[in-house]
């Protein structure tokens, strides 16, 4: 009993066709496996056709074309099996066919030839002339399951006997019940044939949809070690975290045995809430990033004034551990663009030299930004720290996985690497290092580098407008309205706060607003159809939904949460305040 199973194919071929060289592939061994059955079924009809011919006039000739049968048929079995075990030929559909097709010729020239020596067999010629037919009747099962061996060969292989007999008046009659029995053969040949295709169509479509259910099982499994270990460390680090923040909340307010929080534990507190605010972003990202949601806005901009940037927010950090942060900027940069999304690049970066100065104790941390070649710049972030084995260099780069001998004590979800690497393929880049346990660290992200584009004026922390303005907020959560004011008004702004859009519209008609910032997009929408022309900024929870629906209500720019004096500034540095600004990410 044959049974079938789909070859594979070579990657990089559409689904289609495929799916067709996945059928003629399976009929081609449907085919060679026959071959075995025909040895079996050539060896009785040999023994008939050679006691046939022994009474042949010219026996001797029939035992010789008798051998050159065996000989073909052989050459067939060889050539099928050949290509059906060799690894070049395995999967090349079109070389097989051809080397099928050879080998059926071979078997009609081998019955040929023993028609042509039958016509001096004298009164054994009908009888060996009817035994050819049979013989190319029995090529018909063999070469059924290969339409196109079945439709060359077949008729090739009846002609040489057929011909014979209609020679001779005698076997004309004989000629004619043998030619309607070979049609009735071809016809249930074909027959065969669209069956067995059926049947390897179905064989392919199982295999294909076991391959897609296989595909889901592990996609699946993935998605719930993924979830599983999400719950994990957001569990341990969001615990930890408020932990310490209640702690002086309490403190505070009174609670505890100690009325007034030490200076140390405020300052704990504050790290405590800034690492927690850390894992909830990159575990946002990470997760948007997987539902394939996260987009990037490609750009030029200045990698020379980002990097500085970068260092200057992260130099008090250096300093309380005693960390040199050194900055080297490559000349060749001046002139060209970084092609990329500058916010996230930041985060990218940012990210790296983070971890940079978590996890060094002692000696120095140095950012690079040079060229790599003609149309890449290369940021750079080496440390003196503990540095990576090979295969922690691999876990590294793993969604929530911690490597232990360097992390432990410190907060952190494990993701920052891995959307890093996620990030940077978005914006068409590449993340690495370059490593070794005990010496250090140099982590890198490559971007595509236009050295004819001028950057983008990327606005600073120091571009925030030079007179105080008029903020109208509208946010609805009383502790993100509380933190928007105090950082509004610790950068030299006013604030006049309403409760709801209607109060909002009444204040813009009243007196002069500058800036609005609402916390929804009804809001938005609700200030755009009352008339409200003047710049708005969203407030958002920070998801993706939340930032596009705003923007498509008619805001200038988006802030996520945590929000920071720094991302204010060049949030309010970005706006045109003499109308309403087209939507950009901020």
């Amino acid at each position: 009993m044959m049974t079938f199973s789909s070859p594979s194919i070579p990657d990089g071929q559409p689904a289609g066709a495929a799916s067709s060289q996945a059928l003629r592939l399976m009929a081609l061994d449907a085919q060679a496996a026959l071959l075995p059955y025909a040895l079996a079924f050539f060896a009785v009809g040999l023994m008939l056709f050679a006691w046939t011919s022994s009474f042949a006039a010219n026996a001797p000739l029939m035992i010789v074309s008798l051998a050159i049968f065996a000989i073909n048929w052989g050459g067939f079995y060889a050539l099928a099996t050949t290509a059906r075990r060799k690894p070049e030929l395995q999967t090349n559909a079109p070389a097989r066919t051809r080397i099928h097709i050879l080998g059926g010729l071979l078997w009609a020239v081998a019955i040929a030839q023993i028609s042509a020596f039958a016509l001096g067999a004298g009164p054994a010629r009908e009888s060996i002339l009817i035994l050819a037919c049979a013989g190319a009747m029995a090529t018909f099962f063999f070469l059924s399951p290969v339409l196109i061996t079945l439709l060359i060969v077949a008729p090739l292989a009846c002609a040489g006997p057929l011909i014979c007999l209609y020679l001779f008046p005698d076997t004309q009659q004989t000629a004619i019940f043998t030619a309607g029995a070979l049609a009735l053969g071809m016809a249930l040949s074909l027959l065969v044939n669209r069956i067995l295709e059926r049947q390897f169509a179905l064989t392919v479509e199982r295999d294909r949809l076991t391959s897609a259910f296989e595909e889901a099982a592990h996609v699946a499994e993935r998605l719930a070690k993924s979830k599983s270990a999400l719950i994990a460390t957001l569990s341990h680090e969001i615990r930890n975290g408020l932990a310490g923040v209640t702690h002086v909340l309490a403190a505070a307010a009174g609670v505890s045995a100690r009325s007034t929080p030490s200076r140390e534990q405020l300052r704990a507190a504050l790290e405590a809430s800034r690492d927690l605010a850390e894992v909830l972003d990159a575990t946002l990202d990470t997760e948007t990033a997987q539902a394939g949601q996260l987009s990037v806005a490609i750009e030029p901009f200045d990698p020379a004034r980002l990097v500085r940037d970068l260092a200057y927010l992260a130099q008090p950090l250096a300093a309380a551990k005693g960390l040199e942060l050194t900055v080297f900027v490559d000349p060749g940069l001046a002139g060209g663009a970084v092609m990329a999304d500058p916010s996230r690049t930041r985060q990218v970066v940012s990210n790296m030299i983070g971890n940079a100065l978590k996890y060094t104790a002692r000696g120095r941390v140095e950012l690079r930004v040079r060229r790599e070649g003609e149309n890449l710049a290369r940021f750079e972030i080496a440390d003196t720290g503990p540095g990576l084995t090979p295969d922690e260099i691999e876990m590294a780069f793993e969604p929530f996985a911690r490597i232990e001998r360097t992390s432990a004590g410190s907060a952190g979800a494990g993701l920052g690497l891995s959307l890093a690497r996620s990030l940077a393929g978005l914006m068409g880049g590449e993340v690495g290092v370059v490593s070794a346990a005990g010496a250090g660290s140099c982590f890198w992200l490559d971007l595509t580098y236009d050295p004819a584009v001028e950057a983008s004026h990327e606005p600073s922390d120091d571009d925030q407008p030079s007179t105080a303005l008029f903020v109208l907020s509208v946010v609805e959560n009383r502790l993100a309205a509380a933190n928007l004011r105090a950082t509004l008004e610790g950068l030299g702004h006013q604030v006049i706060q309403a409760q709801s859009p209607e109060r909002a519209t009444e204040l813009l008609k009243i007196g002069k607003i500058d800036v609005i910032v609402a916390s929804s997009p009804v809001i938005i929408a609700s200030l755009r159809a009352a008339g409200a022309g003047e710049p708005i900024l969203a407030l958002t929870d920070g998801a993706p939904e939340s930032a596009a629906a705003c923007l498509a209500a008619g805001c200038a720019a988006v802030l996520r949460p945590p929000l920071s004096a720094t991302a204010m500034a060049r949030a309010l540095a970005s706006l045109d305040f003499r109308k309403p600004k087209a939507a950009n990410a901020a």
